[in-house]
């Protein structure tokens, strides 16, 4: 019969230990939570694999123990623990008592001791005990029956020693590795040991005379003139760091079997709700168990039973009913869509409603085959019906899906994946499942088809929670004036897309295969051989090793090569230059020839798709392909833009650009008179803050002094600090800071700010737009000071950028109703972040330019004038 088992888990230590091998993570209300990951992870791990019948956690206590008592100086000068990770100590504590794991700690003795105490105990019933720490002082307990597992490498490895170990591996007994201790000392304890023993020394005397006071016996016998002497003179100081190190194992503790017995019967609903509450997704289902998990289902009492309609005659009789009982109540409705990959292949396969209480699956694949025109009659009939109000999650997908159809999807009033973005824009993903665990606190388990008709189920209470919370956080505007609407002019781009000509984008294909040759064939000439350049190992031997050139930095392969240690070469060798030039052609030719080759559609176009709920401050992304990343610091990335033409002819692409948007939004939140004057004066504002900050008249400004003062204006908006500007305009830090200083001088308003929003985000972990778009910023109250230096910039920029988006985001939405309502042929096709681009039907052109130049400007009432600059031409290169 096998031997029961007692896990053992060094509370402290293994908090540390996770702290320090993650990476912050906080949760959505700013509470640091990777200690608790870290640790949460090491117990499951240790529960699956030993099977313990006992398990037991235990914890310093922040009195002074004994060994304070008798040693003023113990432990002194070890560093204060960070907050982030004294904030977790009461969630992981929280965390045992819902999964009835007993504690132990009490004042007077450290977490060791108790440790110690617990496992002669249970080694004398002959229980197996297995002791999980990072400290190496608990090898000291290591015995037959004692197994000390030390966590290795983070929190992902492992080394589990018993006496037989400990003997093989260090050639000195557990109870002999205390004498160790005792003569080496340790650093992290303050434990003093004698001076001039090292690690080294200390374990070789051991292994010779098995203990230290056998050593001070022998102290005529050993070698070393200045280790005798300090054996010597250090003799008490050893006994006594000898006491400090030993860990006890008698304190007064009750030890009740039944008590620390592993149990199943623990809080399910305490543990799954505190971890949707952390964000521990991907832990839920390990802790829960399935059997859980159905039974918290069953719980809820979740209506699954569902009227399939997959033919016509289903489909007309359902019209019919949801026509009748939709006057008084909403329809809740998700969608599976299948993504073909290219644009024009994606469908909806399914539909699944809720309306009334009642389940529906529209089974359009079945559908589609019978009778195409009749469906399409019904669907319209239902999503076109104005009169119905609809609560869908993702509703961009179906939008621009139906569309294609002939359809337009009407009458939204909710959408969840919106709402839930605008709640907590930090969140990084927002798929129904996830929303309903956070927010209903409901796990779903089943079939694909069943989790999606129960996500339409509960659609109604995710909208009545996340309703409230939008009310309560006075976002309806946000969400009902401009990010709702925004939806549909999102959708409206998609099914549009962007013209590409084809033989254009073929030449400009060979043009950067030419350049790309020339520059590897400069490259070889320079390194005087052939090597592959686009192997750091390679290039590394070149730079590094032929050309001799200062290394700068060194990987675990080799030497780096990256973009940031080849600026630091530039003025090293003529080879870098070319290398750098060769890498961004490369990188366009791989990304932006053959990439947008790879997705144009059957139409001739790239529809690319354009995502709300990515930023955390509020700016729209683009990806399949990502068309707001068009490199144009450099001409050969400008040049990519000539591929993009109108949609014929008749049409001419227009942009319409926001004129310093950012500093005008700063002018305006900061209400600082010089840059609102500046503003309403229509000065160049670059030419101005160069003439304040340097001191000059305005027309004695030089180009040289008007570029710097631009970077100053804008890395104000960014928090930019006297390093960063110092490196951007290569100059001393010394002279950068008399920049940011100057500038805050001349514009005070803006420093006043800077400090107000800090203020506000150290209170609140969050800050806000104009228009009320919040951002939480953890980072702010982190104890290390790089994190929160970030977080004091997110906090002043935030609020800059996070307005200029709800501006350009109102402007689309304002244009797209505009064009609509006044029948104009010409779309707005493309967003880059202040930039609008249409395709203009030329006969339109003049109206179009006035009602886009209208509509921008007049979007928002601020302190200071908006402007836009308006420029056409045949493709989106000569529109700029």
């Amino acid at each position: 019969m096998s031997k029961e088992k007692l896990l053992i888990l060094d509370g402290n230590s293994l908090m540390n230990r996770a702290f320090y091998a993650l990476p912050p993570l906080t949760n959505s209300q700013g509470l640091h939570t990777n200690g608790v990951y870290g640790f949460v992870t090491m117990l499951l791990k240790m529960r699956e694999e030993i099977g313990p019948n006992y398990i037991v956690c235990t914890f310093d206590r922040s009195a002074p123990t004994f060994r304070h008592n008798e040693y003023k100086d113990y432990k002194a000068g070890r560093k204060r623990m960070p907050e982030e990770l004294a904030e977790q100590f009461p969630v992981v504590k929280k965390l045992l008592n819902l999964l009835s794991i007993s504690m132990f700690e009490i004042d007077g003795f450290e977490a060791d001791d108790l440790i110690g105490t617990l496992s002669v105990y249970a080694e004398k019933k002959d229980i197996e005990v297995y002791i999980v720490t990072g400290d190496k002082d608990a090898l000291q307990l290591a015995t037959d029956n004692v197994k000390v597992v030390i966590t290795k490498k983070g929190i992902t490895e492992k080394e589990i020693y018993d006496k037989n170990r400990m003997i093989s591996e260090f050639e000195v007994t557990p109870t002999q590795f205390i004498d160790v201790k005792g003569l080496m000392g340790d650093k992290s304890d303050n434990i003093p040991g004698v001076p001039g023993v090292g690690e080294k020394t200390a374990f070789k005397l051991i292994k010779e005379y098995g203990s230290i006071e056998n050593v001070l016996n022998n102290i005529d016998n050993i070698s070393g003139k200045k280790i005798k002497e300090n054996l010597m003179q250090y003799s008490e100081q050893a006994i006594f760091s000898k006491k400090l190190a030993t860990i006890m194992v008698n304190v007064p503790i009750e030890i009740d079997l039944n008590e620390i017995k592993s149990k199943e019967n623990y809080d399910v609903e305490g543990v799954k709700n505190l971890f949707i509450e952390l964000q521990f997704k991907s832990l839920i289902d390990k802790v829960i168990g399935e059997k859980e998990l159905k039974e918290e289902i069953e719980k809820e009492d979740i209506k699954v039973d569902f009227k399939n309609i997959s033919n016509i005659n289903d489909l007309k009789k359902f019209k019919k009913d949801i026509i009748s009982i939709a006057k008084d109540e909403i329809l809740y409705l998700t969608f599976k869509v299948v993504d073909g990959n290219v644009y024009s292949k994606s469908y909806i396969e399914k539909i699944f409603l809720n309306i009334n209480s009642r389940n529906y699956v529209i089974e359009l694949e079945k559908i589609y085959e019978e009778d195409n025109e009749e469906t399409l009659k019904c669907l319209k009939d239902i999503f076109e019906n104005d009169k119905i109000e609809k609560v869908s999650h993702n509703v961009k997908v179906p939008y621009t899906v139906f569309k294609k159809m002939g359809i337009n999807f009407t009458s939204i009033k909710f959408d969840t994946e919106i709402a839930a973005y605008l709640i907590d824009s930090s969140r990084g993903e927002y798929e129904l499942n996830s929303i309903i665990q956070d927010y209903l606190k409901i796990m779903l388990q089943g079939e694909d088809d069943e989790i999606r008709v129960k996500e339409t189920s509960l659609l109604k209470d995710v909208f009545e929670n996340l309703n409230r919370q939008i009310k309560e956080l006075n976002m309806e505007e946000l969400l009902y004036e401009v990010e709702q609407p925004l939806t549909l002019v999102l959708a409206a781009m998609e099914y549009e897309g962007f013209k590409v000509d084809k033989t254009k984008l073929e030449e400009l294909g060979e043009k950067f295969r030419i350049e790309i040759d020339k520059l590897q064939k400069d490259i070889y000439g320079l390194a005087e051989e052939e090597f592959n350049v686009n192997s750091p190992k390679q290039l590394g031997k070149i730079l590094f090793e032929k050309l001799d050139l200062p290394v700068i930095k060194k990987t675990k392969t080799g030497y780096s090569t990256n973009a940031e240690v080849l600026e630091q070469l530039l003025d090293k060798h003529p080879i870098i230059e070319k290398i750098t030039y060769y890498r961004q052609f490369t990188k366009l030719y791989s990304t932006y020839i053959e990439g947008l080759k790879a997705v144009i559609d059957e139409d001739g176009k790239i529809h690319s798709s354009f995502n709300q709920t990515v930023t955390t401050t509020g700016r729209l992304s683009s990806t399949e392909p990502n068309l707001q990343n068009i490199p144009i610091k450099y001409e050969m990335g400008r040049e990519i833009r000539k591929v993009f033409v109108p949609e014929d002819e008749n049409s001419i692409i227009l942009s319409a650009d926001y004129s310093q948007i950012e500093l005008r939004v700063l002018a305006h939140i900061a209400d600082d008179e010089n840059l609102i004057s500046a503003f309403f004066n229509h000065s160049d504002i670059h030419t101005k803050t160069a003439s304040e900050v340097f001191k000059v008249p305005i027309d004695q400004v030089t180009k040289l002094q008007r570029s710097n003062a631009k970077a100053v204006n804008f890395g104000i908006v960014y928090g930019i600090g006297d390093f960063s500007l110092a490196k951007d305009l290569k100059i001393s830090r010394k002279e950068a800071k008399n920049y940011i200083d100057t500038y805050f001088e001349r514009y005070p308003g803006v420093k006043r700010y800077m400090d107000t929003v800090i203020k506000q985000a150290e209170d609140n972990l969050y800050v806000t737009t104009i228009m009320n778009r919040r951002r939480f910023i953890p980072e702010i109250k982190n104890s290390k000071k790089m994190v929160k230096a970030f977080g004091e910039r997110l906090a002043m920029n935030t609020p800059i950028q996070g307005s200029a988006a709800d501006i350009i985001k109102m402007s689309m939405v304002n244009v797209y109703n505009t064009l609509k309502s006044k029948n104009f042929k010409s779309k707005v096709i493309l967003q880059v972040h202040d930039e609008l681009i249409l395709n203009v039907y030329k006969d339109e052109l003049e109206e179009v330019k006035e009602l886009v130049k209208n509509q921008m400007e007049d979007v928002m009432k601020l302190r200071v004038p908006l402007e836009v600059d308006i420029s056409v031409g045949d493709n989106w290169y000569e529109a700029k």
